[in-house]
């Protein structure tokens, strides 16, 4: 009974809230397309021609954002372990970023392009169990830095959603060694509730990885 009190109390606030009609509004797949926004309209990591990967892509907001400002001459690749309606500019695969095979399938569609960002959205399906779902979501974006330090050309860019707790410290030191800067942003469409926080890195290091 108290978990129906409380999905109907999401339901609720999801329809109200003013991101969520907006995105209907105008025509966005889903309110999570505003933070792309107001991140890359601070920090600019959006440009015409770039190769962008989106990595837990589904419904497809951020992709939307990435196309419309990477243009006709750039590409964005997603991913996404649900199914994804089509989008024009965006070649998307269905898989588990998890498993190997769909890992290489992505790095095969690349075929050699160097990235000049990659951003994640990626969030494990919540079990309630608090301690269990912050580990899960530390080792999502543990696995998108790897394919990031693995794809991205020298000084390119990785924005990574993380949540604060049990683990965060540990991965922003980690993203600090990949990185010559990193910065915290919590986009004013990120419910004030949440512990959800995006780690941008910035100027990607390749060298520091080798020896």
């Amino acid at each position: 009974m108290k978990k129906h009190k409380t999905s109907k109390a999401w339901m609720r606030e999801h329809v109200t809230d003013p991101y969520v009609q907006r995105a209907k509004a105008e025509g966005w797949r889903s309110r999570a397309a505003f933070k792309l926004k107001e991140i890359d309209d601070k920090d600019r990591l959006l440009r015409p021609g770039m190769t962008v990967v989106d990595l837990g892509a589904a419904p497809g907001g951020w992709c939307q954002v990435a196309a419309e400002r990477v243009g006709s001459h750039g590409r964005v690749l997603a991913l996404d372990l649900l199914e994804m309606a089509p989008l024009a500019g965006v070649d998307f695969i269905q898989g588990d970023f998890r498993e190997d095979a769909v890992l290489a399938a992505l790095t095969l569609r690349l075929a050699g392009r160097p990235v000049d960002l990659v951003i994640s959205d990626m969030a494990p399906n919540v079990s309630g169990i608090a301690v269990s779902d912050q580990a899960r979501s530390v080792h999502l974006a543990e696995l998108a830095l790897e394919f990031a330090a693995a794809h991205l050309k020298p000084g390119g860019h990785f924005l990574v959603k993380t949540f604060q707790g049990e683990g965060f410290d540990a991965f922003r030191k980690a993203m600090m060694a990949a990185f010559d800067k990193v910065v915290v942003r919590k986009p004013k469409s990120s419910r004030d509730r949440s512990s959800e926080v995006y780690l941008l890195g910035l100027g990607n290091r390749p060298h520091s990885r080798q020896g």
